[in-house]
């Protein structure tokens, strides 16, 4: 082996390896693709990736979101569509490519074309738009979302009450009540708005969102939250054991402080020492002392510290029935009540079914968020508004995405 042979063994990228042994993202990495030289190389890299170019189908699917991320990053990420976004216009190079692998190419500079390593950063960028477009479009559990939507709420509506326009959350036996301000459904978030939370996520992956189905409980009273809890568990419309812990996140009520003298409170009032309405008076007035001097949120940096809520993220066991799976057995049995002989017939019985589902399940997530009245009026002004918590996450995303970019031309003009 000549000593050029050995040493190219030894010859590490080492983004790539921090990416793979290091949990680095991928939109993190400066160049973290290979160096491709030649289009059969870049086109050896999609096929690994999971497309063949050769597919006019494929081909034009990739090309498709390549389409989609150029407008993407216009509209979201530069001032002529955006009055925040970064002054700086897309290379005209990228309006005449007809062909993905081209991109790949320039990214890594070896593009036959003349081009600037300012072209070789905005084609990384195109890419992981690109990178991140795929993967939304082909989560599977997306097709099945209309059947998880309604499954999911189904649990939450048995069990809420309305009387004229009071609003009540109620166990199974009827015997408890807790009086609702409101029951809020987030049904389905946007196609764009995923694209973004996804580009600020170190994942990066559609399998990994865990809001696109949310549900909050607004509640008069802070002491109330905790009661909705239980009801949830009393009445499982929540699976305590489908709770992912790590997406668990309370900034209302301090429970360490609210355990300490919640059982002095209800032991003085089953000794008799508090008639029911001192007790809840004292028990509500004990919870608003319990509140986090200082909250910062683990599960996203984007949530302000005044934003207040208890909220968690569950799964539940979807359950679709396969519609094919029901015509196709009608359409079996009534060629071969009609028309047995036929060759269609004999065709139509001699496929194999067995792997065709009759019911899909799988678990899916989704976010449950509680608060009372007093902290979801704080929460959606100033601050901690949804607008603001948007344009926070938008403002992220395209740092992150053009940071080795600007780098660069910061470096160049000094």
């Amino acid at each position: 082996m000549r000593r050029a042979e050995f040493y190219d063994s030894f010859n590490f990228n080492w983004e790539t390896l921090d990416i793979m042994a290091s949990g680095t993202s991928s939109l993190d990495a400066k160049n973290y693709l290979s160096n491709f030289k030649t289009r059969e190389e870049a086109l050896n890299f999609l096929e690994g990736y999971g497309y063949n170019l050769d597919d006019p189908i494929q081909n034009a699917e990739m090309f498709g979101n390549f389409q989609e991320a150029i407008q993407f990053i216009k509209k979201y990420f530069l001032k002529e569509g955006n009055p925040d976004g970064l002054d700086l216009t897309v290379p005209n190079v990228f309006y005449s490519i007809t062909d993905v692998a081209e991109l790949l190419l320039i990214a890594t500079g070896n593009s036959e074309n003349e081009i600037t390593v300012e072209d070789s950063y905005w084609a990384s960028i195109l890419l992981k738009v690109m990178h991140t477009i795929l993967h939304l479009d082909k989560d599977l559990r997306y097709r099945y979302f209309s059947t998880i939507q309604t499954q999911i709420f189904d649990r939450f509506y048995k069990y809420l009450v309305r009387e004229g326009d009071d609003l009540f959350l109620e166990t199974e036996d009827k015997k408890v009540r807790i009086p609702l301000v409101d029951f809020e459904t987030k049904s389905k978030k946007t196609r764009e708005s995923i694209i973004i939370k996804l580009l600020h996520k170190k994942e990066n992956v559609a399998e990994e969102l865990f809001d696109r189905i949310g549900i909050r409980f607004i509640t008069f009273k802070k002491v109330d939250c905790l009661r909705v809890l239980k009801i949830l568990d009393q009445n499982y419309t929540i699976t305590v054991n489908n709770i992912k812990p790590s997406r668990s996140q309370n900034s209302l009520i301090d429970l360490e402080c609210f355990k300490k003298d919640y059982l002095k409170i209800v032991k003085e009032s089953m000794k008799g020492q508090l008639s029911e309405e001192d007790f809840l008076k004292k028990i509500e007035e004990y919870t608003e002392s319990c509140l986090f001097s200082e909250m910062s949120y683990k599960n996203n940096k984007h949530s302000s510290a005044e934003y207040k809520a208890i909220h968690f993220t569950c799964r539940q066991l979807i359950k679709y029935q396969n519609p094919f799976y029901q015509e196709f057995n009608k359409v079996r049995n009534f060629a071969k009540k009609n028309d047995p002989n036929n060759e269609v017939t004999r065709r139509l019985l001699s496929i194999d079914a067995t792997n065709i589902a009759n019911e899909v399940r799988f678990f899916y997530p989704f976010e449950v968020q509680i608060t009372d009245i007093k902290s979801h009026e704080q929460n959606t002004a100033g601050e901690a508004s949804h607008l603001e918590y948007k344009k926070s996450q938008v403002i992220y995303a395209r740092d992150r995405l053009f940071k080795n970019l600007l780098d660069y031309k910061q470096a160049a003009s000094s």
